[in-house]
């Protein structure tokens, strides 16, 4: 996908996302690895609420959530065509593991546009987490965005 310089204000940085780039080439994904007891996974940071870098509202059940939620966004692949919509997984990360629900999900397919909040396609291996997730893992907030984790369905 070629990605397009967005709108100017249009491209929500609030958690270090990454905004498209006229001319750039962004990878998509239509899979995602198989899903164990133990899948690897990236964990990254978003935001739910109105206004915030994850873009409009879940799809999931079409509603904005708080920082202080523990709802996630998974990788197309794993979204599954929603089959994972409203139930919970388990993940594991800096020692610690916390459950939160599946509320959305992490476009790997298309992004660049205001339906994606001008932000390239996710990779193929993430999980999108609240601030709520990341406090619960007990990682500090100077570390929050990127942390290698291990999931599987609750």
């Amino acid at each position: 996908m070629s990605g397009e310089n967005p709108p100017p204000g249009e491209c929500n940085q609030e958690n270090n996302s990454n905004c498209c780039k006229e001319g750039e080439t962004y990878p998509t994904y239509d899979y995602s690895p198989p899903v164990s007891g133990s899948t690897n996974a990236k964990l990254t940071l978003n935001g739910f609420g109105k206004n915030q870098d994850g873009g409009h509202e879940s799809k999931c059940d079409e509603e904005y959530h708080t920082k202080d939620e523990l709802v996630v966004a998974l990788s197309t692949g794993w979204f599954d065509k929603k089959a994972r919509c409203l139930t919970y997984i388990n993940i594991n990360g800096n020692e610690n593991s916390v459950k939160a629900k599946v509320v959305d999900e992490c476009d790997s397919t298309m992004g660049c546009d205001e339906q994606h909040a001008y932000q390239p396609p996710c990779d193929c291996n993430i999980v999108d987490a609240s601030e709520a997730v990341w406090k619960a893992l007990g990682v500090p907030e100077d570390n929050w965005g990127g942390l290698d984790i291990t999931w599987s369905d609750a």
